[in-house]
């Protein structure tokens, strides 16, 4: 293999629109991977390991990848960057390690189906680190575009994107933290089968299943119906940082179903309107949220591994 050779890989941020978190509990979850928003690794051989920047959590990615599949992955530079927020559950971690597992596919020629690369890379968090985290994640972002997950079948469905409303994503980086913590006490609680969080999974999986059948019907007040069920659960199972709180309150003062994107920092707004949209905004930008808006107009294209696409690294 010529020295000068690479391998580029990438991964999406991750948006939870029902179902969170009953990922990890036999549950359901629907969502959505947002290519605008990714991290991006290239792998190239070299004399030993070397990380720019250098990461714990790339390093043990790097670890499982040489210990499963090419132990010559040992012997890489690995130059990684991320444009998605950071700690506000939008599955900023997972995607690091998606995109230097791909990188390291392509560099080596090592081919893996979705199903095997979601795995791997969350055993890269939850074996090699010790994190506690579920599938959806990796399986959202290994797939690409809107899934449905039934972890109870095991089955994984690409539903179109152009399905979807209009959504406002919106965060508060001050507001976020690590996820594992959020999920290390709730898996607690669901192993010494606390009732308020076995009959919380179950609705968190039903309002995933209503989503995915309101989308399916064209009936998108059904589909905010989901969110805002997911919501509602999710604040009747933890403890919930104030500051979200407020986030979701606030869009829904303005017309919209909101939910947290993930294990908290960041919320997914659903206007029950196009016009409502800005003022949902708006009422966000004034609590001195962050704000995205996003559209689907097109079917999303599924990317699987390896990747070969021109990597923006410098």
């Amino acid at each position: 293999m010529s020295p000068e050779r690479y391998g580029v890989g990438w991964a999406p941020a991750r948006v939870s629109l029902a179902g969170n978190p009953s990922d990890g509990y036999g549950g359901a979850v629907l969502a959505l991977a947002l290519d605008r928003w990714s991290a991006h690794a290239r792998a190239s051989l070299a004399d030993r390991l070397t990380l720019r920047p250098d990461s714990r959590l790339v390093r043990a990615t790097v670890r499982r990848f040489a210990r499963e599949l090419e132990p010559r992955a040992l012997n890489t530079a690995i130059h990684w960057e991320s444009a998605i927020p950071r700690d506000v559950g939008l599955a900023g971690s997972s995607a690091v390690v998606i995109a230097v597992l791909r990188a390291l596919c392509d560099l080596f020629g090592v081919a893996l189906g979705r199903e095997r690369l979601a795995e791997l890379a969350l055993a890269v968090e939850l074996h090699e680190l010790g994190i506690q985290a579920g599938p959806q994640d990796r399986v959202a972002q290994a797939h690409g575009g809107l899934t449905f997950m039934d972890f109870v079948s095991g089955r994984h469905e690409a539903l179109d994107p152009g399905l979807l409303p209009a959504l406002l994503i919106a965060w508060r980086p001050e507001a976020g933290g690590p996820s594992g913590d959020t999920h290390a006490a709730l898996r607690r609680r669901f192993a010494d089968g606390e009732p308020s969080v076995l009959e919380g999974i179950g609705e968190l999986a039903g309002a995933a299943r209503r989503a995915r059948a309101g989308l399916l019907a064209g009936e998108l007040d059904e589909f905010r119906g989901a969110i805002d069920a997911t919501m509602d659960v999710r604040r009747r199972m933890l403890v919930l940082d104030p500051r979200c709180l407020e986030m979701v309150e606030a869009a829904r003062r303005s017309g919209a179903s909101a939910n947290y994107t993930g294990s908290g920092g960041a919320i997914v707004a659903a206007p029950g309107a196009p016009a409502q949209l800005g003022a949902v905004r708006q009422a966000l930008e004034r609590l001195g949220c962050h704000t995205a808006r996003w559209s689907f107009t097109t079917p999303s294209h599924p990317v699987d591994a390896p990747v070969t696409r021109v990597s923006p690294l410098t």
